[in-house]
């Protein structure tokens, strides 16, 4: 689902200890201005969170690097990961182990003065937190084996927010300025081997993909100047632009590159890369348009991963919820012929809606008429994983939702169409449901037959 539309097809191993080496291999000409923090580990499994599993299965060790050489960010730690560094740059979030038995947890330290403080306290591992503004995180946490994303006030007053509500494992990735949470998924989001790129406000509504053109296994995204996301994609990079529905690809020289791109100020990127002759990726800085990456951190036998500049940065936009007291959600869908696949017009006779039981079992929740023009109105449960079918007028399905996605009690949906697309506008007409009547058509009530998964994309 992207652009706000409405389908979304859209064991622990003891670490080994982590030496980085107090100077740099050799002169470069694209020294930071300010200190680096970064990730130092023996091994390195990026989509291990896909089935709820480890990134870091030998351990890690967050460093910070600065003029005076390189030091551990805290002492005495198991395993550290995942630095996040907070707007005014005073703080740092990050993932920790204290002691080798303990689930990773989410941590907090001051810089430089070293004052540090636990910030969860999960009965499974929690990993990956980001800043969000008005003194907030978001983190992942696994829960019956798979990592929910959550979002919680810093300083605990407040139970934290459940912000996912399908099958699956989800890793936070970017806050982006715009205030929504950038994170990634499985494809299809309950059953899929590969990663994708999804967005949801930091209330929990307005889920979705971020472009439909599926089909790899896109991670470790990142925002950089104006609006762009940079991620890592069959160890290439690419991007997403505003301008454009697709991903296109960043001409940067031939590595094998881990996402997790930092910009710094003057443009030039810090880089996580490895060359084709060596197991390890290095910490490079890179200059868009120049031929060369320039070597910055490298350590023998270990992967130097997720740069991040101690400095600080502008905050995301704040955005009000507008989220009403609902226990349930209502989607209006202007047209389902406005598609990246094609329809022929008035063969979609009627919507089908699908849960899922306390059970996961796949079950009917019930099905309502589509308007000539391809509209429809419903009024759906939330917080629950919900796929939509359209039928044609002999009940046989005309398209189905790969995956399951949600909505937010008291969450109002419009959506142009039925996997559009983000450059899809929807047309200036009243829709023809809204003209027959304003009530959605309720499909809230308890679900009557169990029914196969809808197939197919």
């Amino acid at each position: 689902m992207a652009g706000r539309l409405l389908l979304v097809a859209c064991v622990v191993i003891f670490c080994v200890s982590v030496v980085v080496p107090q100077s740099e291999p050799g002169p470069h000409r694209s020294q930071p201005a300010a200190p680096v923090l970064y990730t130092a580990a023996a091994e390195y499994q990026p989509l291990a969170w896909l089935n709820g599993a480890d990134r870091f299965p030998k351990g890690a060790l967050v460093f910070i690097k600065s003029s005076a050489g390189a030091k551990p960010l805290v002492a005495h730690f198991f395993a550290t990961a995942d630095a996040n560094v907070s707007f005014d740059a005073k703080m740092v979030l990050f993932s920790g182990k204290q002691h080798a038995t303990d689930h990773w947890e989410i941590w907090e330290v001051a810089v430089p003065a070293g004052t540090l403080r636990q910030v969860t306290h999960c009965d499974d591992d929690c990993i990956k937190p980001l800043s969000v503004p008005d003194e907030r995180f978001v983190y992942a946490h696994k829960i019956g084996g798979k990592f929910t994303l959550e979002i919680a006030p810093l300083n605990g007053t407040d139970a934290p927010l459940q912000l996912t509500h399908a099958s699956g494992n989800f890793l936070p990735s970017d806050v982006l300025q715009d205030g929504r949470i950038l994170f990634a998924t499985g494809h299809p989001i309950d059953k899929g081997d590969s990663a994708e790129l999804y967005t949801v406000y930091t209330d929990g509504s307005g889920v979705e993909a971020y472009r439909c053109d599926h089909g790899h296994s896109r991670q470790s995204g990142k925002q950089i100047s104006p609006s762009d996301v940079v991620f890592a994609r069959d160890g290439k990079l690419f991007r997403f632009t505003s301008a454009l529905a697709r991903e296109v690809p960043v001409s940067a020289p031939l590595e094998t590159y881990a996402g997790d791109v930092t910009e710094m100020p003057g443009g030039a990127w810090l880089v996580s890369a490895r060359a084709a002759n060596s197991k390890f990726f290095e910490l490079r800085t890179w200059k868009l348009g120049t031929p060369n990456l320039l070597p910055l951190i490298s350590a023998t036998g270990v992967n130097i991963l997720q740069p991040v500049l101690l400095a600080s940065r502008t905050i995301p936009n704040r955005h009000p919820s507008a989220l009403h007291e609902w226990p349930y959600a209502n989607v209006l869908c202007l047209s389902a012929y406005t598609s990246k696949d094609h329809f022929t017009q008035g063969s979609i006779a009627s919507v089908r809606l699908y849960t899922r039981d306390a059970q996961g079992a796949t079950q009917v929740q019930g099905a309502a008429q589509v308007e000539n023009d391809g509209s429809f109105y419903l009024r759906v449960p939330s917080e629950q994983p919900i796929k939509i079918e359209l039928l044609d007028s002999t009940g046989k399905t005309v398209k189905s939702e790969a995956g399951w996605f949600w909505l937010r009690g008291g969450e109002q949906r419009i959506c142009t169409g039925c996997h559009a697309g983000p450059e899809r506008a929807p047309e200036n007409a009243i829709p023809a449901v809204l003209l027959r009547s304003t009530v959605a058509a309720d499909l809230t009530t308890t679900p009557k037959t169990q029914a196969p998964a809808a197939g197919g994309h």
